[in-house]
């Protein structure tokens, strides 16, 4: 913990004293109504808070159409005063629950239909009340999923197509200026296997849908644009293609848009993409960080000799991203996940999650100051904000609220969980962090989630004052319906099933 604040206190410029900090700490912790880490099938929230499950999965949300599986990021946009389109992203099938099947047991063809539909992402409408609820049959709700025909975005056709079948691997996403969502595929090689570049045979994936639909790897692992309003998409492949966690759009200064996304794997990049229009992502210039030398290196085959040597053109760079930047000197990093922009300073805040095969098991939050203040610079500075392993383990999505106070969202895989080196912190867990006064930088505990689940897709109502948050995978680590793990959110004997919930409380 001495680091971490040592970090946030140098963050602010020195303007707290490093005694004066501890000893608040000290002071907040005696009697504190936050939590200290908890092991229990339930929801768990500090004093002062509360909350409503918004919807599970499997609800109806038409006569047509269901909530999908493990729902992730969520994000709101104003309809009117009291109205919100909301997006869901659905990252992957829930094997156990949803297709009742058994670890095993043969797939079938009839098993994937179910995963294929269940993924990708949903479209509610909701009305605020008492609480927010979703309006049953609304002619805004509805469901991407895995058999959607998606445009592709690209110079040129992608192994010979210029649409893809479906969106699946829904992690993260983010926000455009124009208010459409953007939904990201980060795991995508676990649907339908990967390629490598000049290679014509691919990897088996680990769902095996390539067994009944033989669609092509290079259709996934792109940023998706999607209108709230009419559902349609199309993937935006100058984006790049790999393990997305996030696309967190921002103007830069002479008012173009730049988009943060990071490859959540183990030694891989930060990227930032530069729009060449205000209100379009279609076209633009794409950029992987040299974090040591503070900058932006450009992955455009024009201006890279080394990349024009390697690659037949820049399509060929967008798809092998990963080969494009480790070519041109990127900086491999510990899983960079979500990333968030500080709505006041405009510091750029990345969580690296973990990278185990280096020792790092706790992971920590990175923090980017652009040159100038301006999104479009290509020089900048980084250094750690908080870092893991006392107060939280393991960051994975973060929010700030209208205050501009920090919210972070722990991902301690469920095979991990409660066992060395992350035995004390329990089940997986949601803290807050304030930015400014008497106790910045100090890391309280809000939430703690049901057994083996995760507390992600974090968002705020635009009153700020309901915070909207996925429980995903409660009992993921179920051997079979029979023998459950979790039972949250119903209790009893029921199924575990993801949800998103909504939460008020006296930090909002």
């Amino acid at each position: 913990m001495s680091f971490s604040r040592r970090e946030f206190v140098k963050f602010m410029g020195g303007t707290l004293g490093a005694t004066g900090l501890a000893g608040c700490f000290a002071e907040t912790q005696k009697d504190s109504p936050f939590l200290n880490f908890s092991d229990r099938d339930e929801l768990v929230l500090a004093d002062g808070f509360e909350y409503d499950l918004l919807i599970s999965f499997k609800d109806k949300i038409s006569d047509k159409d269901q909530f999908g599986a493990n729902n992730d990021y969520t994000c709101p946009v104003v309809l009117n005063e009291n109205e919100l389109l909301f997006w869901v992203n659905h990252e992957y099938p829930d094997v156990l629950v949803g297709s009742r099947w058994e670890k095993g047991v043969e797939r079938t063809k009839e098993m994937v239909e179910h995963e294929r539909y269940s993924v990708g992402g949903s479209i509610l409408h909701l009305k605020k009340g008492d609480k927010w609820e979703v309006v049953y049959n609304s002619k805004y709700n509805r469901r991407l999923n895995a058999e959607t025909m998606i445009p592709l975005i690209s110079e040129r056709p992608i192994v010979g197509k210029t649409e893809a079948q479906g969106t699946f691997a829904n992690c993260a996403g983010g926000l455009t200026p124009w208010n459409t969502f953007l939904t990201c595929e980060e795991n995508y090689d676990l649907f339908y296997g990967e390629r490598e570049r000049e290679d014509k045979e691919r990897s088996a994936s680990r769902l095996g849908w390539e067994k009944y639909f033989d669609n092509p790897p290079e259709h996934y692992g792109w940023v998706v644009e999607v209108n709230p309003k009419t559902g349609e998409a199309k993937k935006l492949t100058g984006l790049g293609r790999f393990s997305h966690e996030c696309a967190t759009c921002v103007r830069t200064k002479d008012g173009r848009v730049a988009v943060y996304t990071g490859d959540d794997r183990n030694d891989q990049f930060l990227y930032k993409f530069l729009s060449d229009e205000k209100d379009s992502l279609e076209k633009g210039e794409l950029f992987v960080a040299d974090v040591k030398k503070g900058q932006w290196i450009s992955l455009s085959i024009e201006k890279q000799p080394a990349l024009k040597k390697a690659f037949k053109d820049q399509t060929d760079v967008l798809i092998h991203c990963r080969e494009a930047g480790k070519l041109l000197g990127a900086t491999p990093l510990d899983r960079p996940e979500d990333i968030e922009i500080h709505p006041e300073t405009g510091d750029v805040f990345i969580t690296l999650t973990n990278n185990k095969p280096r020792g790092n098991f706790h992971g920590s939050i990175l923090r980017l100051k652009e040159s100038g203040g301006d999104h479009g610079a290509m020089t900048f500075k980084a250094a750690d904000f908080l870092v893991g392993g006392d107060d939280f383990s393991c960051p994975d999505n973060l929010a700030f609220d209208s205050k501009g106070n920090l919210w972070i969202a722990t991902d301690m895989s469920g095979g991990a969980m409660n066992k060395p080196p992350y035995t004390k912190f329990k089940n997986n867990g949601l803290f807050y962090v304030a930015m400014s006064g008497p106790e910045a930088g100090i890391v309280k505990q809000i939430a703690s989630a049901p057994k083996d689940a995760e507390l992600t897709g974090l968002s705020f109502s635009p009153d700020g004052k309901t915070l909207f948050m996925s429980v995903q995978h409660p009992g993921e680590k179920s051997g079979s319906l029979r023998t459950l793990t979790s039972h949250w959110p119903k209790g009893g004997d029921s199924e575990p099933l993801s949800s998103v919930v909504q939460i008020r409380g006296k930090l909002l």
